[in-house]
């Protein structure tokens, strides 16, 4: 399947709709309608029709698309291809459900109004396993509601200062406390010290809609556009890539990582198109962030101008499986928590809606199946930043590291960002005027902020593993390393540390747990005894995937005159975060054995 574009209504309408405050909404996507094929159909979408690969009656099926004038579109692209794909990326013995099966997954383009009809018709499909619609992906356009003022929380509508920008921009970097050492900041300026450390060797793909790249200090290391086409509205794209990316010099501002390579994926296809598409540009130890939200089931799925009840995309079994594809890859995803002020930990979570498949879970309990991606919640800067004590439009007090009055929060998360006065490129309310080249912002906003300076502390630890020719983190250990590091969250009032967003990143204390001194371990991991001619065989799990281990068995029966064993040693990625080693021992003697496996772990 051709990754085909599609353009959203707001955006073909040809005019730009504006919301309360005045100013125009974001762009957003459009509800999409999501159909999962039952595995043993084996459905191929073909110029012809719908068709079974095992043979199968499609007929009923193929008679209801042809009525309805619609199609099944491959979300992911061709069925044959993605199960060949599937096959090389399995380890030896590895279980097929630590794979998505991305070829039973479908798109279908209707009008919106018939979109929930056709789910329900479809799931009564015998060959259908489940068809649901999703609310469309919004970047963040406000907060949830403030509960005693039920005053809106206003994210990201700055307006460009009417004065003209000056001949030459001054230097902003002062403005970005972030950069600091912690606790108030990550400690970036440490990292770039070190070799590597500004994310050098890194790619990094930001999903969302549009970006400025002829930004007067977006010029060094852009990848621009590289999957989509891009909307015209360039704010919020920009305001993160100037925080992951900005340029090293003496004007504006500086990305935590500029060294890193910036390119971005717009989501004028599905989002799951579009995840999966990104994660095939990239290698391992390369990063991926989500810059989106959706509606989640607190009201029904239905979007409100609030945003109140937003969540974090992995909920979707589509976006699931396409983010569990990239972290199978090994490229990490950092995904926002989302701006709904909802408990992640709320049974509501763990209820699956009509036309999710039966073996969803909610991927916000971690004690279920997993996709690997990092989650982002939105703290309080530090009291006093921009010299403000508290937020201009809610009122709302800054106590450091304190989540962010709109911020989801739950066990899952695992890290937090600054979730207001983020100082970056575009917006144009620190320096505006007519040419939005040089228009920087002191107030960009919402796990939309926090995210990027996640994405940034990860791309500099990368930055420094590589250059010391280090395997670069994978994404459990990213997830790990972002919960044993860092500046404790703090409380504020009505916002205990119990609602968890995780702890801010600290670059110092983070590259010294990747880079710390590693004296070799060695020991024997189990003893067996193997008939003469034989062979034997035993396994040893959940040894960390980071780990450099050798493994050698030795005969512990005393028999001289000639060789007594021979081994073997195959290796299982049993998940992300763990290997499994398998040991074939042979007794090549005419005697019982007795042997000793032992192992070396020369780093981590």
């Amino acid at each position: 399947m051709s990754l085909k574009d599609r353009k959203s209504s707001s955006r073909s309408s040809g005019m730009t709709p504006t919301n309360p405050s005045g100013m125009p909404n974001p762009p957003r996507g459009e509800r999409e309608l999501i159909v999962i094929a039952k595995p043993e159909a084996e459905l191929r979408a073909t110029h012809d029709g719908i068709a079974s690969a095992s043979g199968i009656d499609v007929s009923g099926l193929a008679s209801f698309l042809s009525q309805e004038e619609i199609t099944l579109q491959p979300l992911f692209g061709n069925e044959d291809r993605l199960r060949a794909e599937a096959r090389t990326m399995m380890a030896p013995g590895s279980s097929t459900d630590e794979l998505p099966d991305l070829s039973v997954f479908y798109h279908v383009q209707a009008s919106d109004d018939r979109l929930e009809e056709l789910a329900s018709r479809l799931r009564r499909q015998p060959q259908i396993e489940a068809a649901y619609v999703k609310p469309p992906a919004e970047l963040a356009v406000t907060g949830a509601r403030q509960q005693a003022e039920d005053v809106s929380q206003i994210l990201n509508q700055m307006m460009p200062a009417m004065e003209e920008a000056p001949p030459a921009t001054p230097n902003f970097v002062a403005r970005q406390a972030y950069l600091n050492a912690a606790p108030v900041g990550i400690d970036a300026q440490y990292a770039w010290t070190l070799a590597g450390g500004r994310g050098a060797g890194v790619k990094i793909i930001d999903c969302e809609w549009g970006w400025l790249f002829t930004h007067e200090d977006l010029k060094l290391n852009q990848g621009g556009v590289v999957v989509g086409t891009a909307s015209s509205d360039i704010n919020h794209g920009t305001a993160v890539a100037g925080e992951i990316s900005g340029d090293l010099n003496t004007i504006g501002i500086t990305g935590i990582a500029p060294d890193a390579m910036f390119s971005a994926a717009a989501f004028s296809m599905p989002t799951a198109t579009v995840i999966r598409a990104a994660a095939d540009k990239l290698s391992p130890g390369d990063i991926i962030l989500l810059e989106i939200h959706r509606a989640g089931p607190r009201f029904g799925f239905m979007g409100r101008a609030d945003q109140r009840g937003y969540v974090g995309i992995e909920w979707w079994p589509d976006d699931f499986a396409a983010i569990r594809y990239a972290s199978n890859k090994g490229i990490i995803v950092v995904e926002a928590a989302g701006n709904g002020a909802e408990n992640l930990d709320d049974p509501i979570y763990s209820t699956r809606p009509p036309g999710f498949p039966a073996t969803w879970t909610n991927p916000f309990n971690r004690n279920n199946p997993q996709c690997g991606a990092v989650l982002v919640g939105a703290g309080n800067p530090p009291s006093g930043t921009h010299g403000r004590l508290q937020q201009p439009n809610t009122g709302e007090v800054y106590v450091d590291r304190a989540r962010c009055g709109f911020s989801n929060f739950g066990a899952c998360i695992d890290a937090q960002g600054w979730g207001w006065e983020v100082t970056t490129t575009g917006y144009g309310d620190l320096q505006g005027g007519g040419d939005n080249k040089l228009h920087y912002t002191d107030q960009f906003s919402g796990t939309s902020s926090a995210s990027p300076i996640v994405v940034g502390a990860l791309a500099c630890v990368q930055g420094v593993l590589k250059a010391r020719g280090r395997i670069p983190l994978t994404p459990a250990r990213a997830r790990d390393l972002l919960r044993s590091t860092g500046s404790p969250q703090q409380a504020a009032p009505g916002r205990p540390v119990t609602q968890r967003i995780g702890n801010r990143p600290n670059l110092r204390q983070m590259i010294a747990q990747v880079i710390g001194t590693v004296t070799p371990w060695v020991g024997v991991q189990f003893r067996g005894n193997v008939p003469a001619g034989a062979t034997r065989r035993w396994f040893t799990y959940n040894w960390p995937a980071h780990w450099h281990v050798m493994w050698t068995v030795v005969p512990t029966t005393v028999r001289p005159g000639g060789p007594q064993i021979k081994f073997d040693v195959q290796v299982e990625r049993a998940t992300d975060q763990y290997i499994t080693y398998w040991i074939s021992i042979t007794n090549v003697s005419n005697a019982a054995c007795d042997i000793e496996a032992r192992y070396g772990v020369l780093g981590w």
